[in-house]
């Protein structure tokens, strides 16, 4: 796997939610390291501050802001806190998520609604914050979905109900934020090494169950992931807004693989 700097995000101001590990850290390194000030959230300050030592000591500029992204007052308030200290709001970044488990006749309405709170509600708040700052000189929102939210996953009814919001939430989105320059665009990752799935990759033979269903034969790494999120964010993606981009290993390519 290859990075490379070429400055793409010199001068501008990018919030990533979520970014204390996997996708999201991996997102805020790339943005920094291209130029960026980073403004990372999320709910532990801990795995925050190690990402920002990260990012200052490669000589990015970064910054941590413990937020809960499924409360909208403290969520608004960090962007717009941000965006002032900053000098304005360039780049979002729509990661943060939380999920549960189980059969949807087991399922609690609280448990349902559980899966809504961050990763829809969340990014909408996000969103309509990010587009009232954008409006005057435009911008690049990345919302972060999952293969849950294109193909049906049993014992995961909610999370696959909220993420598969989140790809048609984006496309209203980016029909309405084009007039003013505002691109907001999806990635849709399906099995990423976080922290968020050791559990399924725990061991060889769980490792390995998995991998067999993915066409390019291994789960995929945090990094790859950021490397799409700064394509769309950066000016590279201009003309591309409203689109779903799966970055998967070939996974929602296919009905069945060779086993």
């Amino acid at each position: 796997m290859t990075t490379r700097t070429t400055g793409r995000l010199q001068g501008k101001v990018a919030f990533v939610t979520g970014a204390g590990t996997g996708i999201g850290a991996a997102t805020a390194i790339a943005f920094a390291r291209e130029g960026a000030t980073v403004v990372i959230c999320g709910r532990r300050q801990e795995p925050l501050d190690a990402v920002v030592a990260q990012i200052r000591a490669a000589g990015g500029q970064a910054e941590a802001v413990q937020a809960d992204v499924s409360d909208e007052t403290v969520f608004k308030a960090a962007i717009e806190a941000a965006a002032q200290r900053h000098g304005g709001l360039d780049i979002l970044v729509n990661n943060a998520m939380a999920y549960s488990w189980g059969l949807i006749e087991e399922t609690s309405t609280a448990d349902w609604h559980s899966n809504f709170s961050t990763s829809v509600d969340g990014t909408f708040w996000g969103t309509r914050t990010a587009m009232r700052l954008m409006k005057a000189r435009g911008g690049a929102i990345v919302n972060v979905s999952s293969i849950c939210g294109l193909l049906g996953t049993a014992s995961m009814a909610g999370y696959s109900a909220a993420k598969a919001a989140i790809i048609n939430f984006s496309r209203a989105a980016a029909a309405e934020g084009a007039p003013a320059g505002i691109r907001v665009n999806v990635v849709i990752p399906a099995v990423v090494e976080t922290p968020a799935t050791a559990g399924m990759l725990g061991d060889a033979a769980s490792r390995k169950s998995t991998e067999r269903l993915i066409p390019m034969g291994r789960v995929g790494q945090p990094q790859e992931l950021a490397n799409a999120i700064l394509f769309l964010a950066s000016d590279e993606a201009s003309y591309i807004t409203g689109a779903a981009l799966p970055v998967d290993g070939g996974r929602s390519a296919v009905l069945v693989t060779a086993l």
